[in-house]
């Protein structure tokens, strides 16, 4: 991750200053492909999962690449006059919603088996054992378009085996009503408050930090607790016991789409 820090601040520098990259947007796959690259070349020996995403703001889009078993997620709010027939929530009575926050978007995670997820890796150099790590030819590789208001969560597999989606759901309307983000489970006052030019962009900056921080506390939470995680039910599906919750590294990045501040 440091070196995709470092590909892409050179990427950006030499677009500023008219150098070769103007005008040209460096795509997620060409950066997680040039940091394995890098550390192969330095030595450096492990291996791991990864995913970057970079956002499009001209576009609206997110663009990402993908390895193994992280993830990324969004939420928006679908009201029913506009969800359509794929979208449509049909569990629950319109009449008892209390939110029409939902997930929108759900990345592809990879994996050879069960616990067994894709990885870029180096085992040193020279070294016949290297064909058990991908290259960059399987990265999970998509763009999706994003609307004001999404809520964008990017997590290695410490929240996803811990967290249902339905609880993250839960979290981040949690973390919109505490804010005013959304007020009384809709998006009407939302929409007013956007036309007259109302982004609470300050509010969003200084408080995403702590959706993110409530979900991996939950997933840390979780992960110790006796009852059975989305892991330990995956686990039985594959015939391996496990109960409670998978004690695991978690990061969580968190984004929300506001628009520019009038």
């Amino acid at each position: 991750m440091l070196e995709c820090e470092n590909i892409l601040k050179q990427n950006y520098d030499g677009g500023k200053k008219g150098g070769k990259n103007l005008n040209r947007i460096i795509s997620p796959a060409e950066v997680l492909a040039q940091a394995h690259e890098q550390v192969k070349a330095e030595n450096v020996i492990g291996s791991s999962t990864a995913c970057v995403a970079l956002f499009d703001g001209k576009r609206h889009q997110l663009n990402f690449s993908n390895i193994g078993d992280c993830g990324i997620i969004v939420l928006r709010h679908i009201d029913s006059d506009v969800a359509g027939s794929l979208k449509r929530e049909t569990r629950i009575p319109r009449v008892l919603r209390t939110s029409d926050l939902r997930i929108t978007f759900v990345s592809q995670q990879q994996l050879h088996s069960f616990n067994h997820p894709y990885q870029l890796g180096w085992t040193g150099e020279d070294s016949p054992m290297e064909k058990i790590f991908e290259s960059a030819s399987e990265f999970c590789t998509s763009s999706l378009h994003l609307r004001r208001g999404d809520i964008i969560i990017m997590a290695t597999d410490g929240l996803f085996d811990n967290v249902e989606l339905e609880e993250i759901t839960k979290i981040a309307y949690e973390w919109e009503r505490k804010n005013n983000f959304i007020q009384d489970g809709n998006i009407v006052e939302r929409e007013k408050r956007w036309r007259m030019g109302m982004s609470m962009t300050k509010q969003s900056a200084e408080t995403i930090c702590d959706l993110a921080n409530a979900l991996a506390l939950k997933a840390r939470e979780n992960s110790i607790d006796s009852k059975d995680s989305p892991f330990a039910i995956l686990a039985k599906e594959n015939d391996v016991m496990w109960s409670g919750g998978m004690p695991d590294d978690c990061t969580v990045v968190v984004m929300h789409v506001v628009g520019v501040q009038a």
